[in-house]
């Protein structure tokens, strides 16, 4: 952006300055709020103006930070990147000498003085490469976006907080234009239409800055619908750039989903309303590529394909929100001193991302075979591949050791197993319990009990929950975690199945077309950029029954041509493959050309499962009866 551009944009601003006569608000968090401001009229080159209006200073320093890292990520983030131009701005309007110390971290000397700070904040979006957002793949849902068309606030991106502000109050003004659709679950203050009619002002208030970064927003072209589940009011806003999908279209999708979730939670309430904000990628340069969902305590961003068709949408978001639905329960409602008092710049973190992820994700599946959205089969499926999944990452690892250092390696590149490893976890400790108590006791009873005793209000200490569980649980529970959480010791999970009359057997396994216990059956040669099919293609019986070979170059499917280049795209479309659709694929074998036209079938290969025992007793079927739908 040149000189000039920057002039006009700040000379906007600097006609919104504050009077030179506030209250002080260094220690009292019930003084005036800390006034910010982001103005998407005044967007150029993809960036906004933010100003931030402190208050009176009483100290001769203070330090500006933006985040470095966010709650649900663990990983490093860097939001400081994306700012440009920052200024410190005094009484008397004149530009105030600032220290950026790092790359999130600005010092103002000679505070007293400092009436504003002003500042442009670049989106992610639209530059996510080499890393993105954090510095190992692109994760999109922490991140923001600046269109013309739509704004993703995810506001831990635009707003940053003082050393010895942080409990202090916000108040955030968002101007837009006018015929805009906005969508936030801060509380409203009110709003003020422009004179001329083109842009509107709407107030937020938050109570501290951790509800700043709590509350995401999403701004501009939506669909949006609002629908009760039980005593919880749903806000469900979707972007679809090409008007593919609206939020009509899933409403019904959600809402079966989380009255199934609200009757799997019972008397478990710890939000009066949840927000669901769904971005679609098209998938091109400038968009997101790193799709998933980021939760907040109540709310969650969603990034995931336009090209989806609308049963694979739907599938994708009862998997994804699923989850980040259910911390409603962890760690809103159950949590320690490390999230409550988040330090978004030099963060510690706590040893049980086993019960916040782990026992969430364990929740996400267990609720759905508990209220008959999937079969007892397809449940047992998708524990088989938690456990493949587990074994192909360190498996002998503290659990405890490696959330609590899960920024650092080798722990870092051991973080997924958070939702493979984490959920068996929580899967064994429900069995214990059931055991322990005749069928009426599992984890989400624990959770529960949990839940009463702290709320959203009151951490746990980190280092007593073991304890603290033990002395709620059983002895076995205590040892259960001990050995195999705290402890490195490896979970021989038979040992936990066979209490329900169930065993890890060799069998045959539905699989995918293109994924086979994880690992893709095709594979690339970097000096063609082509794509072939791997040794492994013989194991999938849709492939191996059409006639594929090991080494065969796959030329097109279903009329696109694939590359290295496209691979990821075009795969995805392979891995959502339903039974019944007609495909066709060109395969080039020892330089000829060779047709696959067919239907999709069901695919299998062989390989482990979970099976019932041949001699499991009527007392393991009746535990078993209890853990899954008790």
């Amino acid at each position: 952006m040149n000189t000039k551009t920057l002039a006009a944009v700040f000379a906007g601003i600097m006609l919104a300055s504050c009077s030179g006569t506030k209250t002080s608000v260094n220690d009292l968090a019930t003084s005036l709020p800390i006034e910010t401001s982001i103005n998407l009229m005044q967007v150029v080159n993809d960036k906004a103006p933010v100003v931030i209006n402190p208050g009176r200073f009483t100290e001769e320093t203070v330090v500006y930070h933006i985040p470095k890292v966010i709650p649900g990520t663990y990983s490093v983030s860097d939001f400081g990147k994306y700012i440009d131009d920052f200024k410190a701005i005094d009484y008397k309007g004149n530009v105030m000498p600032v220290t950026k110390t790092d790359t999130n971290t600005w010092t103002i000397k000679n505070a007293k003085e400092l009436d504003k700070i002003t500042y442009l904040v670049n989106d992610t979006f639209d530059i996510e490469e080499e890393g993105g957002i954090g510095k190992e793949e692109p994760f999109s849902p922490a991140g923001t976006n600046i269109e013309p068309n739509n704004y993703v606030l995810n506001l831990h991106g635009f707003i940053g907080y003082f050393d010895s502000l942080k409990n202090n109050r916000y108040k955030l003004d968002v101007t837009a234009p006018a015929d805009f659709i906005r969508t936030s679950a801060l509380q409203n203050t009110g709003s003020k239409t422009s004179e001329d009619g083109t842009s509107v002002t709407t107030s937020y208030l938050a109570t501290r800055y951790f509800d700043i970064t709590d509350n995401p927003m999403m701004y501009g072209d939506l669909s949006v619908e609002e629908f009760q589940v039980g005593d919880i009011k749903i806000v469900l806003s979707v972007y679809s750039p090409n008007k593919i999908h609206t939020a009509a279209s899933l409403k019904e999708t959600i809402f079966k989903m989380m009255q199934a979730q609200k009757a799997f939670l019972g008397d478990i309430n710890s939000t009066p309303r949840y927000d669901i904000y769904l971005y679609l990628s098209e998938e091109k340069e400038e968009s997101p590529k790193g799709m998933g969902a980021l939760e907040h305590h109540t709310s969650t961003v969603v990034v995931l394909p336009e090209s989806m068709d609308e049963e694979e949408l739907a599938e994708s978001m009862v998997d994804v929100v699923s989850h980040e639905f259910f911390h409603i329960v962890t760690p809103l409602s159950v949590h320690s001193e490390d999230v409550h008092y988040f330090d978004y710049n030099n963060p510690t973190f706590s040893k049980h991302l086993w019960m916040y992820e782990g026992v969430t994700e364990y929740f996400a599946n267990l609720f759905q075979v508990n209220q008959g959205l999937v079969d007892e089969k397809e449940f047992l499926n998708n524990m088989m591949q938690k456990i493949q999944g587990s074994k192909r990452l360190d498996d002998a690892m503290s659990f405890t050791i490696m959330s609590e250092n899960v920024l650092k390696e080798p722990y870092k590149s051991q973080y997924l197993n958070v939702y493979q490893k984490g959920a068996l976890i929580g899967m064994c400790i429900d069995i214990i319990m059931r055991e322990e108590s005749s069928g009426n006791r599992g984890i989400l009873s624990l959770m529960k009990e949990l839940s009463n005793k702290y709320g959203k209000n009151k951490p746990f200490e980190d280092d007593k929950l073991i304890d603290e569980i033990s002395s709620m649980t059983y002895p076995s529970v205590h040892e259960f975690l001990t050995t195999h959480v705290v402890g490195d010791i490896p979970i021989n999970y038979n040992e936990f199945l066979n209490k329900v009359g169930l065993e890890i057997g060799e069998g045959q396994v539905e699989t995918n077309y293109i994924l086979m216990d994880g690992v893709p059956i095709v594979s690339g040669d970097p000096q063609t950029s082509s794509i072939f099919f791997t040794d492994a293609v013989l194991q999938n019986s849709f492939w191996a029954d059409s006639g594929a070979q090991p080494n065969d170059i796959i030329k097109t499917i279903n009329g696109t041509d694939l590359s290295i280049q496209n691979a990821n795209q075009v795969l995805q479309s392979v891995f959502m493959w339903k039974t019944g659709e007609d495909v066709e694929v060109k395969l080039i074998r020892d330089g000829k050309e060779v047709i696959i036209k067919t239907k999709t079938t069901p695919t299998y290969t062989t390989g482990e499962n979970i099976v019932e025992k041949a001699d499991a007793t009527a007392e393991q079927k009746s535990m078993r009866e209890a853990w899954l739908k008790g």
